[in-house]
């Protein structure tokens, strides 16, 4: 009886604590060529180089290895003239960053997804 008692009081503390955001690594696309399009803004054409780059990721771009925008969304990605969900290793693809237009051919765009981590007592 006292030990269900316990382990209800940490289970209620446990919930009390704010769960850790982590970053998880999902994929990395390299850009080939960035085109303007009149209604969406630029879009990037990119080559997956490794893992899988999902539309739900977040994205940071790097450019000559420094961070020149970090956190954000995929506005959209598109294989050929299709929209899809995922563009896995060795495939060529179309992503635009939603409200960012600054992309150059030689940029790194990596994917990541944020998860939440429950703390433990």
């Amino acid at each position: 009886m006292i030990y269900e008692i316990k382990d209800d009081i940490i289970a209620a503390l446990e919930g009390l604590l704010e769960p850790e955001l982590q970053r998880q690594y999902r994929g990395k696309a390299e850009v080939l060529q960035a085109f303007n399009i009149t209604k969406a803004g630029t879009v990037a054409g990119c080559r997956v180089v490794d893992g899988v780059i999902g539309r739900s990721n977040k994205v940071r771009l790097l450019r000559d290895g420094r961070i020149v925008l970090d956190g954000a969304s995929i506005g959209s990605l598109r294989r050929i003239k299709d929209d899809v969900r995922e563009v896995r290793t060795g495939l060529e693809c179309g992503i635009k960053i939603e409200s960012f237009d600054d992309v150059k051919p030689g940029d790194v765009i990596e994917a990541f997804e944020v998860v939440e981590i429950r703390q433990k007592l």
